[in-house]
């Protein structure tokens, strides 16, 4: 038995050879399944395989910008930490400065 391929960056349209088939990602989990479509009379329709491919198209683009979300959610919280840590580290850098300047005033 066939297997459409996974779509891909290159390729992410229906597979000519297996037309009632499309992948499509759920929006909940992330994963990927083979949706099966019902084959219709008028299947052949260019119009039809339009639809399909541009709905094909809309999936992909949208599971690029969920991870593209993703990405930008977890460097904003990483900035965040960061930028605590340093302003511990420069509160702490600051007294041992000062405890430094107490003791050589002595």
């Amino acid at each position: 038995m066939d297997v459409p391929s996974i779509p891909g960056s290159a390729d992410h349209e229906i597979n000519p050879q297996h037309p009632p088939c499309v992948w499509r990602t759920l929006p909940d989990s992330g994963s990927t399944e083979l949706s099966k479509l019902v084959k219709m009379s008028g299947q052949d329709d260019p119009v039809q395989r339009e639809i399909h491919q541009d709905w094909a198209n809309r999936e992909y683009i949208e599971v690029i910008t969920s991870s593209i979300k993703k990405i930008a959610d977890f460097l904003n919280s990483f900035d965040m930490s960061c930028r605590s840590r340093l302003a511990t580290l420069n509160e702490k850098l600051t007294a041992l400065e000062r405890r430094i300047e107490y003791i050589e005033a002595r």
